[in-house]
């Protein structure tokens, strides 16, 4: 949001803030830790770094300046991700094969995109303003998207090193183990609300248009699912229960083989999880994270509750603060409440982890997507995807909203993906 601040000093001043931010999050790194590609779903830093530069320079720099070069012409077919408009594409699952463009290299060519970015942006006179400032803020916003993704993807890549080695090399926040308050249920009215994007300020494509939407009364729980309520699922044979599942989530189960949530492993009888701080003990009263919404879903079956809709998450969160543990903190860790929850509200709903609802990824009554390729960004992929709500410890704060919404297959949990139970009244 622009504020008090010129338009022309907020582009230049959010810009750099972002930009510098992203190279902030690299700095922990080695070298070689910028190529690893864990799995499809993960890309190497080094790809982020390269691909973030390259959406400014293909959606504002080859459109401002028709005699503009790129610094190498093969990078628009390395660094584009899903836009079929912009051209053809380097296959994704291959990404950490490619050792060159070097780490470097691909620094040269941020240098390279920023250098002209800043230029074009000192260079606008009012009307060229109001024609970049919608398409800057999605690079904005898109960008904060890959610095989350970065943080998850540095944890996957880092976590199947036997090493268990840390990204962070600064002490694992510690919080003590003490019991946590017990939730309660925050009860909402039936009725008609609005939900969607009321269009004061920026916001994605998939949050309009701003409609009403009529929700039974509903409680939700004051705060997380802990690391010690999701063993007790565990120890209860959570997942050994096939009436608990989704029959493709216990397809996933069995195929997988899967017995506790990503991260975390048994050793001598006792759950320990790898952090982007390196293998430290459960702590049982921290929210539970990096399940998928298979596990999410079963856990709410076992306690006899239920997932929120994404509109009941919305119309529970609009009147709260927008605050919480997000990626600004440098923590990059979920926080125990450490028996601070206040009473009668609810905590933590923004940051920490996302939240996942029971709602399928669809449309909006009215939603059209934008022409071109950067109508590719959302309405393509509403299939066979969940909504996710509130942000995490990964994600700034400022990209956040209480309409944004997220999406993920059923099946992901290398996100920081959480757990926020909800039921009838």
């Amino acid at each position: 949001m622009i504020s008090n601040k010129s338009t022309q000093d907020y582009l230049l001043d959010t810009y750099q803030e972002i930009r510098s931010f992203t190279e902030e999050l690299c700095q922990p790194l080695e070298n070689e830790d910028y190529v690893i590609q864990s799995m499809e779903d993960v890309s190497p830093t080094k790809w982020h770094i390269g691909h973030t530069s390259w959406f400014f320079e293909t959606f504002v720099l080859a459109e401002e300046y028709p005699e503009y070069q790129p610094l190498h012409p093969q990078y628009n077919y390395i660094f584009n991700s899903y836009y079929v408009s912009a051209g053809q594409r380097h296959c994704r699952p291959k990404r950490g094969l490619l050792s060159r463009p070097t780490v470097q290299e691909v620094y040269d060519y941020r240098a390279h995109v920023d250098q002209h970015m800043l230029a074009l942006i000192e260079g606008l006179d009012e009307e060229r303003q109001n024609r970049w400032l919608p398409v800057l803020e999605i690079g904005f916003n898109h960008e904060q998207q890959h610095q989350e993704l970065m943080l998850t993807d540095i944890k996957h890549n880092l976590s199947i090193n036997p090493l268990r080695p840390a990204y962070h090399k600064k002490a694992y926040p510690q919080i003590s183990a003490q019991k946590g308050s017990a939730a309660e249920w925050i009860g909402f009215e039936e009725g008609v609300y609005p939900v969607g994007h009321d269009g004061q300020g920026f916001a994605f494509d998939n949050e309009y248009p701003q409609h009403r939407t009529f929700v039974e009364s509903f409680a939700l729980s004051s705060r997380l699912v802990t690391n010690g309520e999701y063993l007790a699922f565990m120890e209860d044979e959570g997942y050994d229960r096939h009436d608990l599942w989704l029959s493709e989530g216990f397809g996933w189960v069995q195929r997988q083989e899967w017995k506790a949530p990503l991260y975390w492993e048994q050793r001598d009888g006792e759950w320990w999880v790898q952090t982007l701080y390196g293998l430290q003990r459960v702590n049982e009263q921290e929210p539970v994270c990096h399940v998928s919404y298979y596990e999410a879903d079963a856990y709410a079956r076992w306690a006899g509750v239920r997932l929120p809709t994404e509109f009941e998450w919305e119309i529970a969160s609009a009147e709260l603060p927008l605050t919480g543990n997000f990626a600004d903190s440098r923590r990059y860790h979920p926080e125990a409440l450490n028996g601070h929850t206040q009473q009668g509200i609810l905590n933590q709903m923004y940051g920490d982890v996302w939240e996942w609802t029971s709602s399928h990824y669809s449309p909006y009554p009215g939603y059209s997507s934008a022409e071109g390729a950067l109508g590719e960004y959302n309405g393509k992929f509403m299939a066979n995807q969940f909504v996710l709500r509130g942000g995490s410890c990964a994600t700034t704060q400022s990209h956040i909203r209480p309409t944004y919404r997220n999406f993920f297959p059923a099946d992901a949990s290398w996100q920081f993906t959480g757990i926020r139970t909800a039921k009838n009244q």
